[in-house]
């Protein structure tokens, strides 16, 4: 995998949002955040559009994150929101430039597709908060500025009933389960072999989550893993034909495996959303007092 250079007080990061339409408010907030610290802020020229569902136009937003994957004096690329667009335009960005200069990308949710497209090429990127929390300068934005200075992600997570003890290592793969559901049989498809998967989610019915761990169980995907981080899985509407709900649903589809298992993880849609590298060398220690993640 290529890392792409950390950032230095002056680096050049580009907003773009190739998904959903967002709150000027949340833009404008995290162009001041960014500059504190230290860092100059290039806006795409169709990041504060509104088309339908979407910021802009497929066209509109194709140009717009060519644009920065271009730009070799470009040292990282924030997606401001997620929502969903990417899916209907990754097929016609060219990744190629950022081999050869590789920057940051940074964002979650529907940003998974970008993050699958760049492991798919052999680039990390960086699975994270976007504007509005940034805005906002939540907890995991100071993480997240560390982690683009170059102080790598260790972290460690509060013990869970459902979790599975044990020692892992591998490069990180996932993010958003229902985008990593859909993006499935396509070039930009996990590949799980001796990896560590990350899943979260929101708003998904309960049986939903089922149909999607069975796909995982089914295709032999959650076979090949090293190691499972459960994040938050937030605002699921309780289902009383499936009482144990969205961790519950997990663990029975991990059961046969004995990889370890960290749940209740802060990784998602959430207040506490801590930045990690997709794609790095990453270890998971799951013991019974805590679990911890470290990214090397």
């Amino acid at each position: 995998m290529i890392r792409p250079p950390f950032l230095t007080a002056g680096s050049k990061i580009a907003l773009v949002a190739p998904s959903g339409a967002v709150d000027a408010v949340w833009i404008d907030g995290a162009i001041q955040t960014l500059e504190k610290w230290g860092l100059e802020v290039i806006i795409g020229q169709h990041a504060r559009g509104k088309h339908h569902r979407f910021s802009a136009t497929d066209a509109e937003r194709i140009a717009d994150l060519q644009w920065a994957i271009d730009q070799t004096d470009i040292a990282a690329i924030l997606c401001l929101r997620g929502g969903y667009g990417l899916a209907r335009i990754i097929d016609k960005v060219n990744l190629a430039p950022l081999v050869r200069y590789p920057k940051w990308l940074i964002g979650f949710s529907d940003v998974t597709v970008l993050h699958g497209a760049l492991s798919a090429v052999g680039i990390e990127s960086i699975h994270s908060i976007m504007a509005k929390q940034i805005s906002q300068e939540q907890a995991p934005s100071e993480q997240l500025r560390r982690l683009l200075f170059g102080e790598l992600p260790s972290y460690q997570v509060a013990p869970h009933p459902l979790n599975r003890e044990g020692v892992a290592s591998g490069k990180l793969i996932g993010g958003n389960l229902s985008v990593l559901y859909g993006l499935r049989n396509t070039p930009i498809d996990l590949k799980a072999s001796g990896n560590i998967l990350l899943i979260e989610d929101l708003c998904e019915p309960l049986y939903h989550i089922d149909r999607m761990m069975q796909n995982l169980r089914l295709s032999g995907l959650l076979e090949q893993i090293s190691g499972l981080i459960v994040g938050q899985f937030s605002d699921i509407e309780p289902d009383t034909s499936f009482a144990e709900g969205a961790y519950g649903i997990i663990a029975e589809a991990v059961k046969d495996y004995h990889y370890p298992v960290c749940m209740n993880a802060p990784f998602g849609h959430v207040d506490q959303n801590y930045p990690l590298i997709i794609g790095a060398s990453t270890q998971l220690n799951v013991q019974s007092t805590t679990s911890t993640i470290e990214q090397l």
